[in-house]
């Protein structure tokens, strides 16, 4: 009687294999650039409260070339992420993050709530943007 070895499936590049775990992949890599973004305020907030000078280098750094161009990858990368969450939002058919749901016994397009979703977001970020604009003047 010979052994058999059991099988073994390879690990290596799972998620290469299939367009949807790239997808994938690439959504929740940018879940980590929003914490690190979260962490970048974070310390602009700690060296706030060690005074002005100390913030003033903070800013002064934020202003370097490779600091602006990590900005720019990281609204990128964030507007990647604010896509994918809304396009989470319930299908015609299966609901992925949401039931069904029904307005006088209808089913509410899951695109008008991604368009509701992509509503929401500009219209705060218009407000928040236009208050930091207010209170820098």
């Amino acid at each position: 009687m010979s052994a058999r070895k059991p099988y073994i499936r390879p690990m290596d590049g799972w998620w290469r294999r299939n367009p949807y775990y790239v997808r994938y992949m690439i959504m929740e890599a940018t879940s980590v650039i929003v914490a690190l973004y979260a962490l970048i305020l974070l310390v602009g907030v700690w060296r706030l409260s060690q005074g002005e000078a100390a913030y003033e280098a903070w800013l002064a750094a934020l202003r370097q070339p490779l600091a602006v161009a990590l900005h720019v990858f990281m609204l990128l990368a964030m507007i990647y992420h604010a896509y994918t969450w809304w396009k989470v939002l319930p299908k015609k058919v299966l609901p992925k993050t949401l039931p069904l749901l029904h307005v006088g016994g209808k089913p509410v397009p899951g695109l008008l709530l991604s368009a509701a979703g992509w509503t929401a977001t500009l219209v705060v970020s218009a407000v928040v943007y236009a208050l930091v604009r207010w209170w820098r003047l």
